[in-house]
């Protein structure tokens, strides 16, 4: 069961960019691409935590600002010769409005 929560306007997240969500135990980082698409993470690389929300979006791809490791936005799973993954959450676009799926954040906590 989906609880989609109003996160804000499509326009606070720059496009190539991201917007930090605090959520219980972990910060989201939510992205937008040049096209408008926008994805959920959790604000951490796979490798050492680099802030994922202040690296390269490029296509569905973020670069991590600290060590280069290249995640898939779509995923979250690390792309090349790297390993490792980071949680993403549902998220999607409604009359200019990003909503973000709480349940899963929730789902996740309790897991």
């Amino acid at each position: 069961m989906s609880n989609w929560t109003d996160i804000g306007p499509l326009d606070a997240v720059r496009r190539r960019g991201a917007r930090i969500i605090k959520a219980p135990g972990q910060d989201l980082a939510v992205f937008r691409t040049i096209d408008d698409q926008v994805f959920a993470l959790v604000n951490a690389c796979p490798y050492r935590e680099g802030p994922l929300s202040e690296g390269i979006v490029h296509g569905t791809l973020v670069t991590d600002p600290l060590y280069n490791w290249v995640i898939s936005l779509e995923t979250g799973e690390a792309q090349g010769a790297d390993e490792g993954r980071v949680d993403t959450f549902p998220v999607k676009v409604e009359g200019g409005r990003i909503l973000l799926d709480t349940s899963s954040i929730y789902q996740r906590q309790a897991a």
